[in-house]
């Protein structure tokens, strides 16, 4: 009994560890405090994560400004479109 306990609470942990880790939160100690990186070898990986993930936002950003750009001349375009093909058929009524 005593072990089945002890198991469901080993795993217990691991689910919880796994799930923090999975959706970014910081990882903690048994006393609750936020766990850090201790290394200048993780610190400087976290530096560099955060640096491109900088780039990569800054990069979305100009592609979400340049597919609105692309939507708007699509959009535009076939309305135009669609009163030149509607002017083309009321010409070619009255003639």
């Amino acid at each position: 009994m005593v072990v089945a306990v002890t198991g469901f609470g080993v795993g217990g942990w691991v689910i919880t560890t796994w799930m923090r880790i999975r959706n970014g939160y910081p990882l903690e100690n048994s006393w609750g405090k936020p766990i850090y990186p201790q290394g200048s070898e993780e610190k400087e990986r976290i530096r560099l994560l955060t640096q491109e993930n900088a780039q990569l936002h800054a990069e979305l950003g100009s592609i979400k400004d340049r597919l609105a750009n692309v939507e708007r001349i699509v959009t535009d375009s076939g309305y135009a479109l669609t009163h030149q093909i509607e002017a083309l058929r009321d010409n070619k009524t009255t003639n």
